[in-house]
C-alpha cells in the first residue's frame, strides 16, 4: 500500500510573488497586444511548468536578445538585465517590454548610485545567476561578488573606508545576515542600502517554512531547480532538522521520502504556480489524507503594476 499521511499543512504565505505575477501577466498581455510569437529573453521567470504554458500559449525564450528577429517584441525577465541589453536590442530595433521585478530595479539602481559615488561595491549573490549578471551590469568595474563568509575573509579592496554592499534579492535571509555581520566586522565603515535587498517575499516564504519545518517530519518543495529562493526554503528546512527535497510536480515524489512521515508540510517558491499545490494535495488525498490545513504566519497584500508599455498599449496610448 503507498504511505499515506495523517495530515497535510500548508505553508502560508507560498508560490507567486508580485513581481511573477507580473511578469507572467506581462508575457500574456504582450501576447494580446502584439499577437505570437512573442520572444522572452532567458526564461521569464525560474519554474518550469510556467515556461512551458507560455510557450503553449505563443511565447519564444531565447538566451539572448540577438538570438530575437529584428524588429520583433521581447520581454525581459523578472530577474532584470544589464545596460549592454538594452543597448543590443534598441541596436536591432526590438519592441522592448521590461518585466524586471521592481525590487530587483531597487538594486540596480543602489549599484549605480553607490558607483557614482565611487564605492566598491560587494554584491552579496550566486555566481551565474541571472539576476547577479543583470546587476553587476551596471557597474562591472566596480562590483565584487561575494557569495560566502570565507570570500569575505579573502576580500581586499583599494580603499576599506570606500566600500558598500548590495545582495540578491532571493538569497537565505539568515546567510545572507552572517555575510553581512562578516563584512561589519572586516569593514567598519561600509555602507549598505536604506532597507533590505532581500524582498518580501524570499523572507516571508523562509519564515513559514521554519515553522512549518517545526511541526512535520517531511517539507515538500514546489518550485524548479534554478530557481534559488525555492532551493534556499529546502536549505532552510533541512538546517532545521527536518527532511526536505525539492520537486516540479507530484509526480516527482518517493515513496521512501513517505516512510514514517505522519505530517507533511508543503511550500512552494515564489515562481511555482498554485495549481501545482493543489496537484500534490490531490495526490495525497487519493491515497486517503483527509486532513489538510493551511498554517498562515504572515499576511501578503503586495501588488505591482504592469508595465508602462503594457498599460499604455491597453490603454491605446502611444509607448
Amino acid at each position: 500500500m503507498p504511505h499515506a499521511p495523517e495530515k497535510i499543512l500548508l505553508a502560508s504565505p507560498r508560490g507567486y510573488c508580485a513581481g511573477v505575477d507580473r511578469a507572467v501577466q506581462t508575457v500574456e498581455r504582450a501576447r494580446d497586444l502584439h499577437g505570437a510569437p512573442v520572444y522572452g529573453r532567458k526564461e521569464i521567470v525560474h519554474n518550469k511548468h510556467v515556461v512551458e504554458v507560455l510557450r503553449a500559449r505563443g511565447a519564444i525564450f531565447v538566451d539572448q536578445e540577438t538570438e530575437v528577429p529584428e524588429g520583433a517584441t521581447v520581454v525581459f525577465s523578472a530577474h532584470g538585465v544589464a545596460p549592454s541589453v538594452h543597448e543590443n536590442a534598441a541596436e536591432r530595433r526590438l519592441n522592448t517590454i521590461d518585466a524586471t521585478c521592481p525590487l530587483v530595479t531597487k538594486v540596480h539602481r543602489e549599484a549605480v548610485k553607490f558607483a557614482a559615488d565611487g564605492y566598491t561595491i560587494v554584491l552579496i549573490g550566486h555566481a551565474g545567476h541571472e539576476e547577479v549578471e543583470g546587476t553587476m551590469g551596471e557597474a562591472p568595474e566596480h562590483i565584487v561578488l561575494i557569495e560566502t563568509e570565507e570570500d569575505v575573509d579573502r576580500l581586499e579592496v583599494a580603499d576599506p573606508d570606500r566600500i558598500a554592499y548590495i545582495s540578491q534579492t532571493t538569497l537565505s535571509v539568515d546567510e545572507t545576515r552572517a555575510i553581512i555581520t562578516r563584512l561589519r566586522d572586516k569593514f567598519p565603515n561600509i555602507t549598505g542600502p536604506r532597507t533590505d535587498d532581500i524582498c518580501y517575499a524570499t523572507t516571508n516564504r523562509q519564515m513559514a517554512v521554519k515553522q512549518l519545518a517545526a511541526a512535520c517530519d517531511l517539507v515538500l518543495v514546489i518550485g524548479s531547480k534554478n530557481s534559488s529562493n525555492s532551493q534556499r526554503l529546502v536549505d532552510v528546512t533541512r538546517e532545521l532538522g527536518t527532511a526536505s527535497h525539492l520537486i516540479d510536480h507530484e509526480g516527482q515524489v518517493h515513496e521512501e521520502w513517505l516512510e514514517g512521515a505522519r505530517t507533511v508540510g508543503i511550500t512552494s517558491g515564489a515562481s511555482a504556480p498554485e495549481d501545482l499545490v493543489q496537484r500534490l494535495v490531490a495526490f495525497f488525498r487519493a491515497r486517503g489524507t483527509s486532513d489538510v490545513e493551511e498554517l498562515e504566519v504572515i499576511q501578503e497584500d503586495v501588488r505591482f503594476m504592469l508595465p508602462k508599455t503594457i498599460r499604455q498599449a491597453m490603454a491605446g496610448q502611444p509607448a
